[in-house]
């Protein structure tokens, strides 16, 4: 089935007939009792909140969360952003779609990515961080999951290719760092910085829609990445007890704090300034991401409510230019 229309062409007051991906769906109820639904509509090109008021009850049981669905409806400003009203919905089948549709994809060349990330990795002059990251990229199976997985689902690099084009951007930083402050170990710094999000490739799914999987939701990246780190350095001989320990501390605590997921905080000079540059990365991929998709008029974006602000847009933003 050819889809019509994608979210980024959606403005106020048009009728819409097409197909997306029901990445979120909630049954609520109105004050007054009667259910209604609220839903969020994905496609390559973006997001787009949606409501069901009528004939709630057989819409709801048409479609799950996570399938592909044809919907008509109509489109309305709400709160400073476009809203679908939805009067009909009917799933689709997944093999009668093109998913190059419904995956948003880093705009960045992904072999050219990986290419910059291994030439980074082999000027690690650790022999066992070296041994480490050469076993990761020697594995193919792997490989080719980090290069396609996301990095989030919604907040930051949420696409296809977003894991790479992230762990690139850190591992980048890390060089920097280690150039600019003294006392830092660089070679540890820049291992930690590559491999501080691997267990994102078990723990977020591309089924139509970025989602967490089971072993995500029970585990988290930073869990599922000790395990995977540790499966490799078991079939390394000799490695540093140390040295796997420091390593360890930087994904164990690369969050920063308890309270946003680390199960330490970090205690290491690597880890505390691996936490900085992996939290600068995604707020500023998440934040310029916004303001470039972000459809309200007027030099302010539309209120962020995850990060609670408008962001000022002056003139017309630039184009990144890093590469």
């Amino acid at each position: 089935m050819e889809k019509k229309v994608f979210v980024k062409d959606l403005a106020p007051g048009q009728e819409v007939e097409s197909l997306f991906v029901a990445a979120e769906k909630q049954l609520a109820t109105k004050k007054d009792g009667a259910p209604y639904l609220t839903l969020s509509l994905a496609d390559s090109t973006g997001r787009i909140r949606a409501v069901v008021w009528d004939d709630v009850e057989r819409i709801n049981a048409a479609f799950a969360s996570g399938d592909f669905v044809a919907i008509k409806g109509r489109t309305a400003s709400f709160r400073g952003e476009v809203q679908l009203t939805v009067t009909d919905i009917a799933r689709v089948d997944k093999t009668s779609v093109n998913l190059e549709d419904f995956l948003p994809a880093s705009a960045k060349d992904c072999q050219q990515m990986f290419a910059r990330l291994k030439k980074i990795a082999a000027s690690v002059a650790n022999p066992d961080l070296a041994r480490l990251l050469n076993a990761f990229f020697a594995d193919e199976a792997f490989v080719e999951r980090f290069c396609r997985a996301p990095a989030a689902k919604h907040m930051h690099h949420a696409f296809v290719g977003g894991l790479l084009e992230h762990t690139l951007s850190v591992a980048r930083l890390a060089e920097i760092m280690a150039s600019h402050y003294q006392g830092l170990n660089r070679d540890l710094l820049v291992a930690g910085a590559i491999l501080h999000d691997i267990g994102k490739i078990d723990e977020l799914t591309l089924e139509g829609a970025i989602e967490y999987s089971v072993v995500g939701r029970l585990l988290s990246h930073i869990v599922i990445g000790i395990e995977q780190i540790d499966d490799k350095i078991r079939d390394i001989p000799d490695f540093g007890p140390h040295t796997a320990l420091m390593l360890k501390h930087m994904v164990v605590s690369h969050h920063g704090s308890r309270e946003f997921g680390s199960p330490e905080p970090p205690k290491t000079l690597e880890a505390v300034v691996l936490n900085i540059i992996d939290d600068l990365d995604a707020k500023f991929t998440a934040v310029r991401g916004y303001m470039e998709k972000d459809n309200a008029q007027g030099d302010f974006t539309a209120y962020h409510r995850l990060l609670e602000r408008h962001f000022y847009r002056g003139e017309a933003l630039e184009k990144n230019t890093d590469e």
